[in-house]
């Protein structure tokens, strides 16, 4: 062998444990997830997805540079309560988590652990951040909406059932979001239509309260976005049974049999969420990060709910659904 090829060869297997050693002693950070759907929810399953492949784009991967702890409560306001408590003991360089249902208590638990938010809608009045531009505490995250898309549901509910003059809204009196949605709906409601707020605490008291609603005639359903995800199977069957037109917040609803939808892509804003873990865990600051809100809404409708309930839908609004479910 040549002296050249040698020294190469010798340096080459130098540099092996080199590597390897650094590799072995890269840094690993540690974040909490907080879901408020079950584990195997569909929906939680494509937002972790998401979530996951934006984190890996950035460069983390979880049991090499990272290690996330994830805690699911499938709706339970308990049991958010008890995994905020778990997590924050943990230390995590960071919390991700989403609805302010969840967000509430994590911020009542720490002041200091870094805090990233998604699904939450009104964020300044809730009192989780300062501004939407300068949030200047801990916490920084995505927006859902504003609540003058409340009014729309009821526009677009009105439009796809006319007749409808008695509308059920399924709304958390918990919290600030749940309240301000109705509150918008009332405001945009004429006098001749009534409304009947739903307070989803239970699926128990979901069913008993939609199927008293249903025994009179020319029925709606409003869902207001908030910690309504987990029953959304029993709600979409509840408005099938008792042939209630329904409007709901998001896609997957639509897609899950209701009949439509309007409001933000409910996925996207969990890659998001990846790109604001990646930029606090290279050392920025919450407080300096602005809250983002959604820039488009999607108008989804399932024509295949229409027809069961005997409903037509106009050209005009099927012009301009975003998606047509067949």
């Amino acid at each position: 062998m040549r002296r050249r090829e040698f020294v190469s060869l010798l340096s080459g297997a130098a540099l092996i444990p080199f590597a390897a050693h650094a590799q072995q002693t890269e840094r690993v950070r540690r974040i909490g997830v907080i879901g408020v759907l079950a584990k195997d929810d569909p929906e939680a399953v494509s937002r972790v997805a998401a979530f996951q492949q934006a984190l890996a784009s950035a460069g983390w991967a979880d049991g090499r540079n990272l290690r996330i702890d994830y805690r699911w409560a499938g709706g339970d306001a308990d049991r958010l309560k008890k995994y905020t408590t778990e997590l924050v003991a943990l230390g995590p360089d960071l919390i991700v988590t989403e609805g302010s249902l969840a967000v509430a208590p994590l911020l009542q638990a720490t002041r200091s652990i870094p805090i990233v938010f998604t699904n939450v809608v009104d964020p300044v009045g809730s009192g989780y951040v300062a501004s939407l531009s300068h949030p200047g505490g801990n916490a920084t995250g995505f927006t859902q909406f504003e609540y003058r898309i409340s009014g729309k549901w009821f526009e677009l509910l009105r439009e796809v059932a006319p007749s409808v003059s008695r509308v059920a809204v399924i709304r958390d009196p918990r919290i600030g979001p749940g309240i301000g949605q109705f509150a918008v709906i009332q405001a945009m409601a004429p006098e001749l239509v009534e409304l009947f707020p739903v307070d989803p605490l239970s699926t128990a008291e979901i069913e008993h309260a939609l199927t008293a609603f249903a025994r009179s005639a020319n029925g709606g359903l409003i869902v207001t976005s908030g910690s309504t995800a987990f029953a959304r199977d029993l709600i979409i069957a509840l408005a099938s049974r008792h042939r209630l037109p329904a409007i709901y917040p998001f896609r997957y609803f639509a897609q899950s049999g209701g009949l439509i939808s309007y409001g933000p892509n409910s996925v996207e804003p969990s890659r998001g969420a990846a790109s604001y873990v990646d930029r606090i865990l290279k050392g920025e600051k919450p407080a300096d990060m602005p809250v983002q809100a959604p820039t488009k809404y999607e108008l989804v409708i399932n024509l295949k709910t229409a027809k069961a309930l005997g409903l037509v839908i106009s050209p005009s609004l099927l012009s301009r659904a975003d998606e047509v479910i067949e």
